[in-house]
C-alpha cells in the first residue's frame, strides 16, 4: 500500500513538474513575439521598409504606418475583454485556455511573418493596396496574438488557487519571458545583419535580413506555443467548478468595474508600462543618434537577460519572508535613480550601462508583483460580485501590455521624425535640440509615470498575500455552506419518507442521525490541481450541527 501510494506521489511530482517546464516555455517564444511586435517592428518601418522612396515621402509613410499601429492597438485595448469573456465561455475537452494556445500561437505566427516581409514586397509595389493589406493583416494578428497572450496568462488560476504556487508559475513565466524578451534584443542586429549580407552581399540592416527575423519570431513563436497546448493541464477544483458558467460580455465588463483593486492594481501597472516600454522602445536610437555606439547596442539585451536568470527565480523565495508590496516599492525606487542618471549623463556610455543596470534589475519583481496582484484579484472580485471571471481579469493586463506597447510606437516614430533620427542619418547629424526633444520623452515623462505608479500601488493596493489567503478560505467555506444547503432544500421534497425513516432510525439507533450528519456536513471536495485526490471542508450549522 505504502508503495502504491509512494508510486503515486512521484508520479505527481513527475506531472507538475512536466507541466512547469510547459508552462514556462510558453512565455518564451511569446514575449519574443511581442518585443518583436512592438518595438522592432516599429525600428524595422522606421529604418528599412521604406528605403526605396525619397526622404520626405518616406517620413510621411513612417508617420502614416506608425500612426495606424497605434490607432489600431488602442482601439483593441477595448476588445481584450470580449476577448478574454470569449475564452472564459470556452468549454472543450482540452478545457477552457488551450485551445486558444494551439489557435493564437498558429495565425499568429504566420501573420508576423508577413509583416516583417513587407506584405512580401507589396509595399514597392503598389504603396496604395500595401496600406489597406497592412491595416487588415495587423488587426488580425494583433487579435490573435492577444487571443495567446490572455490565455497563457489566465491559465495560471486554472493550475492552482493557492497563491504560492501561482507565484512560481508566474516567476516560471516571467523568468522565460526575460529570456524571450531579451534574448531578441541581443540577436536583432546580428541575425538582419547578416541575413541581409548572406542574401545581397551588403552590410547593414536590409529587407531581407528583416524578413529572415519575422521567419525566426514565427517559427519560435508558434513551437512555444503548441508546447503550452499539449504540455500543460487544466485542474477542476472546487472554485472553479462553481464558476463554470461567465455570463456574456456585458456582465464581464460589469465585474471588471465593481473590482475596486483591480482597478487600482491596472492603474498602477499601466503608468509603469508606459513609463517602460517607451524607454526600452527608444534604447536601440539612444546607442546609435547619441552615443554612437551601435556596436554596444546588445548589452541593452544581455543586462535583462542577466537580470532575469536572477531576480526571477529569486522572487518566490525572497517573497517567502517579504512581502510583494515592499518588493515592488524597491524595484521602483530602483527604476527612479536609473532614469535620473540617463537623463543627466546620456551621453557617457559607462554610466548608462551602470543605469541600465538598475532600471532592469527591478523589473521581474515589479511585473511579478502586478500579475499576481491581478490574479489573487480573481478570487477578491468573486467574493464581491459572486461571478468567477479568469481569463477577462487577467486580460486586463495584455490590454495594459498593449495600451503600453502603442505609447511606445507612436511616441518612438514620434522621436525617430521630430530628432532626424530615420533612413540614413548617423549621431553627426543629431543637434543639441534633437538631443533634448529624445531626452524628453525617452527619460523625463516615464520618470514622472515612474512616481505617480509608486503613488498608487502604495495608497490604493490593499490586496497581498494574507488577504488572498483569507479570501480563499471564506469562498471555500461559503460554496461548502451553499451546497448543504442545496441538499438539504432537494431532501425537503422527500421531508415525509425522510422523517418516518429518520425516526425510526433514531428510535432504534440514536447514533445514525449524527453520523449521517457528520457524513453530509463532511464534504469531499476537489483537491486544488490534482486529479482524482480529495480534500474536506467541514461545515458547521448555526447550531452547531
Amino acid at each position: 500500500m505504502s508503495i502504491g501510494i509512494t508510486q503515486t506521489k512521484a508520479s505527481a511530482h513527475e506531472r507538475k513538474l512536466g507541466q512547469r517546464i510547459a508552462y514556462a516555455c510558453g512565455n518564451l517564444g511569446q514575449s519574443a513575439f511581442y518585443n518583436a511586435m512592438s518595438t522592432y517592428f516599429v525600428t524595422y518601418v522606421t529604418s528599412c521598409l521604406f528605403v526605396s522612396y525619397d526622404k520626405d515621402l518616406a517620413a510621411r509613410l513612417i508617420a502614416l504606418i506608425t500612426g495606424l499601429v497605434v490607432v489600431i492597438r488602442i482601439a483593441e485595448i477595448f476588445i481584450d475583454p470580449l476577448l478574454g469573456n470569449l475564452i472564459d465561455n470556452t468549454n472543450t475537452k482540452w478545457g477552457r485556455f488551450r485551445p486558444w494556445q494551439f489557435i493564437g500561437g498558429l495565425v499568429s505566427s504566420f501573420l508576423i511573418l508577413i509583416v516583417f516581409s513587407g506584405m512580401f514586397g507589396l509595399v514597392n509595389v503598389n504603396t496604395a493596396l500595401f496600406i489597406v493589406l497592412f491595416i487588415i493583416t495587423f488587426i488580425v494578428l494583433d487579435v490573435f496574438y492577444s487571443l495567446r497572450d490572455i490565455s497563457y496568462w489566465g491559465m495560471i488560476p486554472a493550475l492552482s488557487s493557492d497563491s504560492h504556487e501561482r507565484s512560481t508559475y508566474t516567476a516560471l513565466g516571467t523568468f522565460s519571458g526575460s529570456i524571450g524578451y531579451n534574448g531578441i534584443t541581443v540577436i536583432v542586429i546580428p541575425v538582419v545583419s547578416y541575413f541581409t549580407w548572406a542574401v545581397t552581399g551588403a552590410n547593414g540592416q536590409g529587407q531581407s535580413g528583416w524578413t529572415a527575423f519575422g521567419f525566426i519570431v514565427a517559427l519560435f513563436g508558434l513551437i512555444t506555443a503548441w508546447t503550452v497546448a499539449f504540455g500543460t493541464k487544466e485542474s477542476t477544483n472546487a472554485l472553479r467548478a462553481k464558476a463554470q458558467k461567465n455570463g456574456n460580455p456585458l456582465q464581464a465588463f460589469k465585474a471588471l468595474f465593481q473590482n475596486d483593486q483591480l482597478l487600482w492594481v491596472a492603474l498602477s501597472y499601466l503608468l509603469y508600462a508606459i513609463a517602460n516600454v517607451i524607454t526600452t522602445g527608444v534604447m536601440y536610437y539612444l546607442f546609435v543618434f547619441v552615443l554612437d555606439a551601435p556596436a554596444s547596442f546588445a548589452i541593452t539585451g544581455v543586462i535583462p537577460l542577466v537580470a532575469g536568470f536572477v531576480m526571477a527565480p529569486l522572487f518566490p523565495i525572497l517573497n517567502r519572508w517579504i512581502p510583494r508590496r515592499y518588493l515592488f516599492a524597491g524595484g521602483m525606487v530602483s527604476m527612479i535613480v536609473a532614469y535620473v542618471m540617463l537623463a543627466l549623463f546620456s551621453n557617457s556610455l559607462p554610466v548608462v550601462i551602470a543605469a541600465l543596470i538598475f532600471f532592469y534589475i527591478p523589473g521581474q519583481f515589479i511585473q511579478m508583483t502586478a500579475i499576481l496582484s491581478l490574479t489573487d484579484s480573481i478570487e477578491y472580485g468573486q467574493l464581491k460580485n459572486g461571478k468567477r471571471n479568469e481569463a477577462v481579469t487577467l486580460s486586463v493586463r495584455p490590454m495594459l501590455d498593449k495600451i503600453g506597447g502603442a505609447m511606445s510606437n507612436g511616441v518612438v516614430g514620434a522621436v525617430a521624425i521630430a530628432a532626424g533620427m530615420t533612413g540614413h542619418a548617423t549621431a553627426s547629424d543629431m543637434t543639441a535640440s534633437n538631443i533634448a526633444t529624445f531626452k524628453t520623452f525617452a527619460f523625463y515623462i516615464p520618470l514622472i509615470l515612474i512616481i505617480l505608479s509608486l503613488v498608487v500601488f502604495l495608497a490604493k493596493v490593499k490586496i497581498d498575500e494574507k488577504m488572498h489567503a483569507d479570501i480563499v478560505k471564506e469562498l471555500e467555506i461559503k460554496l461548502a455552506t451553499d451546497a448543504v444547503a442545496g441538499g438539504r432544500s432537494q431532501g425537503a421534497a422527500k421531508a415525509g419518507v425522510v422523517g418516518a425513516v429518520s425516526d425510526r432510525s433514531q428510535h432504534e439507533n440514536p447514533r445514525v442521525t449524527g453520523e449521517t450528519r457528520s457524513r453530509f456536513n463532511d464534504l469531499p471536495l476537489p483537491k486544488d490541481g490534482v486529479d482524482g485526490e480529495m480534500e474536506r471542508v467541514r461545515v458547521v450549522d448555526t447550531d452547531g450541527q
